[in-house]
């Protein structure tokens, strides 16, 4: 799902420090930096080590081509420590939620929406989207959780498929419509899925009764 990048700076887990790391940090910057400016097409091993200010050939022997460069970068969304808001209910749990995907895909120089196009072009990319969104959706779960828990949804709550309900009218507008920014749609979406799961939509009762 991540395009969700938290509101406030994550912090990366712990990785080894000393020049190695300092490195991978300045090449997945340049990477960064060079698919939101100029996009896939123009990424190369030697346009990212010429931004990043390291060897060329250093950039080789740890990620051999742009493939090992882009599935780094995608390894490295995986190793934030991101969670999502508690804000006390399910519908604003899951508005801050979609604040987060719309601001992720709307800020300049979108690196979530660069990710995104990415995956067309690469299946090496679109294999390394697809583990990063499962792990945002596991890790998002915990907000259906907390409603079980407050006794705001049913005990059978298809977690999975609330939050894909909550969440993809952000992308089908932003990313497939490519419509004008609007700042309600995070709550009008939110505030329909809620009301959908509390009244059971997501449980397998709901479902088996289509």
């Amino acid at each position: 799902m991540s395009a969700p990048s938290p509101s406030d700076t994550p912090t990366p887990r712990t990785r080894p420090g000393g020049r190695t790391a300092r490195n991978r940090e300045q090449v997945l910057d340049a990477v960064r930096a060079e698919l939101t400016e100029n996009g896939y097409d123009a990424l190369t091993v030697d346009t990212v080590a010429a931004r990043a200010g390291v060897h060329r050939t250093t950039v080789y022997r740890r990620w051999r081509d742009v493939g090992g460069l882009i599935a780094d970068l995608f390894a490295a969304a995986r190793d934030i420590d991101w969670q999502p808001r508690d804000t006390g209910t399910l519908r604003g749990d899951l508005a801050a939620l979609n604040h987060e995907i719309q601001d992720s895909l709307t800020e300049e120089s979108s690196i979530a929406m660069a990710l995104i196009a990415v995956s067309f072009r690469s299946e090496e990319a679109a294999r390394a989207l697809r583990r990063l969104w499962e792990d945002r959706y596991a890790q998002s779960e915990i907000v259906v959780d907390r409603a079980i828990q407050r006794g705001e949804l049913p005990a059978e709550t298809d977690a999975r498929a609330l939050l894909i309900a909550a969440t993809a009218p952000l992308y089908h507008h932003v990313v497939l419509l490519r419509t004008t920014f609007d700042p309600e749609l995070p709550d009008r979406a939110a505030a329909s899925a809620a009301l959908a799961a509390q009244s059971g939509a997501f449980t397998p009762q709901a479902t088996a009764a289509l």
